[in-house]
C-alpha cells in the first residue's frame, strides 16, 4: 500500500512521515486552500527531503500550465497532483519533454462520476476524492464519498483513495476495496491546515493492527 499525506508545511511533519515509511508528502500551491504554501516554503521541505525515502509532490488546482512548469523546475518535482478540472491536453503538456508522473484527481459522489476515468490516458495516477459542494475545497474537507460505490471498480492504472480518512475509518476501506494507495489529510490534523504528529502516528498504528 502506498501512502501520500496531502498538505504539508513543517520539516517535523516529513520526519514523523519518513518514520511511518509514508512514501509521499503534498505540497498545496492553491491559495485558497489552509494547505496553501509558497514556493519559498516548499523548497524548504524538497531540500530537507533529498536524502529521505518519502518523495514531494506538488499540488496544482486549475493552474496555469506556464505556472505549474515554472513550479516544476524550480523545484525540481518528479510528481505532480491536479487536482481542478484539468484535461489530459494539459497532462500532456506538463509532461512534455518532463520525466513527470502525474496524479489526476476524479470527484466522486455517484456511479457515473466514474466515466470521467475514461477522459484520461497520459496520467500515471488516479485519485479518487469525495465530490466538493459548492463551498467546499476542491479536496481535504473531512469528508468522504460513499465507498460502497467501489466494490466492482476496475481501473487500469494505479489509484489512490482519498477523502474523509482517519483513523476511525481507515481499517474500514478493506471491505469495500483495495486501492494502490490511500491519501490522508484532513484525517491527521488537528485544525485545517496544522499537521499533528501524535494523529498520524495514531492513524499509522491502528491501520497496522491486524
Amino acid at each position: 500500500m502506498l501512502f501520500k499525506i496531502c498538505g504539508l508545511k513543517k520539516i517535523n511533519i516529513i520526519d514523523c512521515c519518513e518514520r511511518k515509511n509514508v512514501d509521499f508528502f503534498g505540497m498545496i500551491f492553491y491559495d485558497k486552500s489552509p494547505r496553501y504554501i509558497t514556493l519559498k516554503q516548499a523548497q524548504e521541505l524538497v531540500n530537507y527531503s533529498k536524502n529521505k525515502n518519502i518523495k514531494p509532490v506538488g499540488v496544482f488546482v486549475n493552474e496555469n500550465l506556464e505556472i505549474v512548469k515554472s513550479f516544476i523546475k524550480n523545484l525540481d518535482l518528479k510528481i505532480v497532483q491536479l487536482h481542478g478540472k484539468e484535461n489530459d491536453e494539459y497532462i500532456k503538456e506538463i509532461k512534455h519533454n518532463a520525466d513527470l508522473k502525474v496524479i489526476k484527481s476524479i470527484p466522486i459522489k455517484d456511479k457515473k462520476d466514474f466515466r470521467k476515468i475514461n477522459n484520461y490516458q497520459s496520467n500515471d495516477y488516479f485519485l479518487l476524492d469525495y465530490k466538493s459542494e459548492t463551498d467546499d475545497l476542491p479536496g481535504g474537507n473531512a469528508k468522504q464519498f460513499d465507498w460502497s460505490l467501489l466494490s466492482d471498480l476496475n481501473i487500469n492504472k494505479p489509484w489512490f483513495l482519498s477523502g474523509g480518512i482517519n483513523k476511525s475509518n481507515i481499517n474500514k476501506i478493506k471491505n469495500y476495496v483495495n486501492p494502490n494507495g490511500i491519501d490522508l489529510s484532513s484525517g491527521v490534523e488537528e485544525v485545517p491546515g496544522i499537521k499533528n504528529v501524535k494523529m498520524i502516528n495514531n492513524l499509522f498504528e491502528k491501520y497496522y493492527v491486524k
